[in-house]
Formats: structure tokens, sequence, C-alpha cells
């Protein structure tokens, strides 16, 4: 408590008393059930509220009907959502945390194939993503959208709701409206600042009228939206700042960064420094005297602690945070800092998942969107305990003994490396890529907390298995580069493949072509890795882009920014049919033409894996209870390594 005593003091936000300064801020969930708050929803913000958490603003709550950027919305306009709002607000209120509603409209950042209406915006115009022209909001439009605003509020505070914040961040209709990169209007909601300023400010007053002079309401304003076309600045949001809070009508400041023109810097990967938007909360808390919060890649309670030491800002938002880990906050209070489960910003099971339009998740933590039966509390020590031998202690492996051990059974973990963490540890070597290995630094903590036999630099074979004598295995043995997947006359060290490489096993010459049927990491950071080496590297690949599937993981933009600024060239649309030596044979799949790549002093493959799974074929009938798990069932990504530990682990 000590050495976090600003994180941990309480904060009086209009007229709510925060009992702490973590703000588990907004964000979508894709949990909503027929456009009303869900069971899913209920358990999801308790969770995070029993964790210790001062403050819950819950994802956008949609006021209109023409916005629906998202199937799963919540519609806040209409009034069957209140009781489904009281229940989700009694329940956070069974704890010492305070929960807000934000209101939203996304305006042209919406999709029309949703509402089958048109996307209502200040000016015509379409957005990055959603590229759907928007109508430009005639004036009963824009009255109709202020009533809408006000009616949601209503139901805000029906719902039992603490406050109410107003979205004017990066997808908002009134930050459209603020911002000269979308607002052309020639009427009085466009032009200079205080036309642009008018529509923002109008909503504001409406809420306001609703909800009483008492009632907390703030807004989440952009603080610099870094357009390419010169939208709002941190100036002018200091400005947008200063007037709000001359209207004594706002109680609170959060800060949000970017626009769908650049949602890399709204989501923040790895490749983005920890805590890069506090310069932006530092600017803003210069010209306004109500509380400011900031948000953005804190996920460390002593980082947060820093921030407010510093007077950079009041409230810290960790949203990646506390989904990873949603004990952060207790944890912190009671020094168990060494037990936090840090967020590293892949964006694989959060960002990446809510881009494609499914339930949010984290890869390291499977309890996100289950914790009705998967959350804190629900993990009970077995009847019988079970002698239980795992073999491997990679995620898969690491996650199930854990889970095994937590529920007092005698476990066992065979590794033949003379350290755990598996292929974890090679993506780690990837360039940029060292915060990765965090999954399995944690893992290895608990772990080694718990009372199990782990025996390094063992190759677990059926004979010492069985000699063992379990009453359980589980097999964890991952998977390796696939062998020569392409036909022709080649071996090593002329084709090699990126695990080879990012592990020292061979020095490629200075002239490389990496062939990537990955579009992950793998080969974008295998890339960047020789790239930074001093290499000359040329990638090929099938797909229309390099790192095609990074383009969730809001790492894309990024990866080809510094690929490009290291000289790696890319040429896609090649399918490589065969390799004779040194050379590489192509194929353009749209045009047919066949192309030679030759004069590579090295070929690097990033071409996919294929299951260890000898082990448990071996014991398959010689084991009454035999589990695999991870990629020895199937080659995947690290969130299905952990998740089938875990399920394993409650199933023995």
């Amino acid at each position: 408590m000590s050495e976090l005593r600003y994180l941990f003091s309480p904060l009086k936000i209009g007229s709510v008393v925060v009992p702490n300064r973590i703000h588990f801020a907004a964000h979508m969930t894709n949990f909503g059930e027929e456009q009303k708050i869900s069971q899913r929803h209920i358990y999801y913000y308790r969770e995070r509220a029993k964790g210790g958490c001062g403050l819950i603003t819950t994802e956008e709550l949609t006021v209109h009907p023409s916005d629906h950027a998202y199937e799963r919305l919540v519609d806040a306009f209409n009034p069957e959502v209140i009781p489904g709002f009281r229940e989700l607000t009694k329940t956070i209120h069974e704890y010492d945390t305070k929960i807000f509603a934000q209101l939203n409209h996304n305006g042209m950042q919406a999709d029309g194939s949703i509402s089958r209406l048109p996307v209502w915006g200040p000016s015509p115009g379409s957005d990055r993503i959603f590229r759907e022209t928007c109508k430009e909001m005639e004036i009963e439009d824009i009255r109709e959208c202020i009533d809408y605003f006000a009616l949601s509020a209503g139901h805000a505070v029906e719902g039992g709701f603490d406050g109410i914040e107003l979205q004017l961040g990066h997808s908002s209709l009134i930050r459209q409206f603020l911002s000269p990169a979308t607002n052309f209007r020639k009427d009085g909601y466009g032009g200079d600042f205080e036309n642009r300023m008018r529509f923002c400010l109008e909503v504001v007053d409406a809420v306001r009228q609703v909800v009483g002079k008492d009632f907390t309401l703030g807004v989440r304003l952009n603080a610099d939206e870094m357009h390419p076309r010169g939208g709002l600045t941190l100036e002018d949001s200091k400005e947008i700042a200063a007037r709000l809070e001359s209207t004594g009508q706002v109680d609170f400041m959060d800060l949000s960064i970017g626009t769908f023109h650049n949602l890399y810097l709204v989501e923040g990967s790895m490749h983005t420094p920890l805590a890069y938007t506090v310069p932006l909360a530092a600017g803003i808390r210069s010209v306004i005297k109500m509380p400011v919060f900031c948000t953005n890649r804190i996920n460390d309670p002593h980082l947060a602690e820093k921030i407010l030491e510093d007077g950079d800002a009041d409230m810290i938002g960790m949203v990646r945070a506390l989904i990873c880990d949603p004990e952060l906050p207790n944890k912190g209070l009671e020094g168990r800092t060494d037990d936090i489960r840090h967020c590293i910003a892949c964006n694989q099971g959060c960002i990446g998942r809510m881009g494609l339009g499914y339930r949010l998740g984290c890869i390291q933590n499977p309890a996100v969107g289950e914790e009705k039966d998967l959350g804190t509390g629900t993990l009970h020590p077995c009847e019988t305990p079970k002698k239980v031998v795992v073999v491997g202690a990679g995620p898969a492996g690491l996650e199930a003994a854990r889970v095994a051990a937590l529920r007092k059974h005698r476990v066992v973990v065979f590794e033949k490396e003379d350290e755990v963490g598996g292929q974890n540890l090679v993506a780690g070597l990837a360039a940029g890529r060292q915060e990765i290995t965090g999954v399995t630094r944690w893992l290895a903590g608990q772990v080694n907390k718990l009372d199990m036999d782990i025996r390094l630099g063992v190759e677990a074979d059926e004979e010492r298995v069985l000699e063992e004598k379990p009453d359980a295995v589980v097999v964890a043995t991952g998977s390796v580069p696939k062998g020569n997947p392409f036909p022709g006359d080649y071996d090593f060290p002329q084709v090699v493949n990126t695990r080879q490489v990012l592990k020292g096993e061979v020095e490629t010459g200075q002239r490389v072509l990496l062939i990537d049927l990955d579009g992950h990491h793998q080969a974008t950071g295998t890339a960047e890795f020789l790239a930074e080496l001093g290499k000359t590297v040329h990638m090929i690949t099938p797909a229309l882009f390099v790192g095609g599937q990074l383009g969730p993981l809001q790492d894309l933009h990024l990866a080809r920014q510094r690929l490009e600024k290291k000289k790696v060239t890319f040429t896609p649309d090649i399918a490589v049919l065969e390799i004779q030596g040194t050379l590489a044979k192509g194929l353009n799949v749209y045009s047919n033409e066949m192309i030679d790549f030759d004069g590579y002093d090295t070929r690097v493959l990033a071409t996919g894996n294929e299951s260890l799974d000898r082990l448990y074929f071996a014991l398959k009938g010689k084991i009454k209870e035999l589990y695999r798990i991870g990629d020895c069932v199937a080659p995947r990504k690290t969130d299905m390594a952990i998740m089938e530990g875990h399920r394993v682990g409650r199933l023995i």
C-alpha cells in the first residue's frame, strides 16, 4: 500500500467518489444479445469489480438506430435495456466500485449493412475502414440525434449508473463534428471553432438537463487525431477541453488518441511504448482543473503510480491489463505485484478478435467472456488427487500443470530443453517481439510457487512416462517447422527455416530470400531480425501482401513501415513451385507467369509447422486418462494452447 499510495487513493469525480485511480475504460466486447446487456456482460464486469478496480465504464452504448458499427451493440435508446442496466449496476455496486455508461454515436464510422439505414455524418465522406459514404446530416437529423442522446442518458440514470461518459474520441460522431478533417459544413455547425463546437455543446446541454446538476457527466476526448489531412491537434483539443470546462456542465475528461486512419495508435501493440499517450494527458491537464483520465499500454501498478506521482493524470485507464488479469488491483494493493499477469499487447485475443466480429478474449486469460464458469473462485480442489504427468513445458503444458497443481493433483513435468517456455521463447527472439515471452515468464513464476516436480533437460519417451505409473498424462510436445515443403533438390544450409535463424543455429548469407506462407510475425519478425543484422532481405508470398494476418492486430502498418525503412523488399502474388539448389521457381498466381528467384545466398522458409504427436500415439491405449493439447494436436497460436491447457487442468 505504501508503495502505491497515489494509485490507491480515492478521487472525487463530480458527485462520485471512486475508491482508487484504476479505471476499466470503455472497450468493445461483442457480448451483447438482442441489443441488450447480457449475462456474459454482467459476469465480465463483475470480475473486474471483484478484482478491486475503482471505476468501470461500459462499452459504448449506441444512442440512435442509425448507428450500428457492430452487430452486437447495446441500444441505449430502447427502454427495454433498463432492466439489464439495473442488474449490471446492482451487481457492480456489491463491491466498492463505481460504474459509468458510455453513450456514443459512431457517425460515419458505422455500417449501414447492419442497420439497413444511411450512415450519418457531419459532411459527405467515408471512413477508411467502413468505406461507406455517409449522409450529411440535415438540421432535423442533428436535433433528433441530440434528443436521442438525452433519451439514452435518461435510461442510463434509470438503470442505476453512477455517471455518464459521452464519446468524443476515436470513433465518434461528435468528434467528427469537431474535426476540420471531417466537418466541411457551411452552416452553423461547421466552419470556425465555435460552429464546430456547437453540436458537442448542445449534446452536453441536453444530457445535463435530463440527468440533473448533481449527476456525474464527462467526456472521452480525442487528445490528438494525428490525422494525415489536418485533423484535431493537441492544441485544438486543449481549446476544446477548456471550452467544455467553462460550461460548468462537465465533470471529467477521459482521453483517447487517433482515428480509424491510424488505428494502430488507438490500440497500440507491443511495438508501441508503454504509456505512450501520457504526454497528451499532461498537456490537457495543464489547461483544465477537472480530473483527467489517461490510458493506452499502462499494464503495471508501478507505472501507473509514477504517472500519478508526476501529476500527468488523475485516473489511470487499464483496459487490456485488466482483461488479462482482473485481479491486478487487489494484487497491487496486497503487495503481490510479482503475481500479476501482465498484458503483452499482442492484440491477438482482444483487438484481433473484435476486428473480426468475434467475442472478446485474451491469449493469456481463458476466462475472458467465460467468467461465470472459469472466473476467480471457480477453481476447486479435486476430490481424489491423482498423479499427473505433463510432457512439454511450453504455454500449453505449463498451464495444464499450473491448474492441475492448484487443484491439488501431484504433478510431474518433463521438458527436454534446459528451460521452460517452448516456442514462446523462440517467438521472443524476433525483432521487437521480446515482450511475448511474458506469457511463459508468468506461467513459470506461478508453477515455481506450486508443489510440483519439474524435470528439465529430460526427454520423456513412452518407457519413461510409464515408469512414473501416472493416473493421467497430458502430452504437450508442441510442433516443429515443416521439413522441405517444396519439391526440388535442396537442403540445409541453402534452405533454412525461421526457427533456425532466430535461435542462431545458422548464419545466413548476405542476400536472403524469405518465403512467407505465414502472414504473421514469424515471417515479418524474422525478416526484420535479419535486416537488423545488415542482411539484404527479399520477401515473397502468394498473398496480396506480406504480413496479411497482422491487420486485425494493428501491427501491419508499423511492421511494413519498419521493414521498408530497413530496405526489405516485397513481391506478393508468388507461389513457389519448387527449389533447385539456389533457384526458387515461382508462379504469379494471377497472371500464371513463371518467375525465377535466383542469386540468393540463403532461402528462409516461413511455411508453417507440423505436430510432434509421436508420444501421444505411443501411449494411446496404455494410459487410461490421456490428453494431448496445444500444437501437438494441430499447430496454432498461443491462445489455443493456453485454453486447452486450462480446460484439461480442470478436467483431470
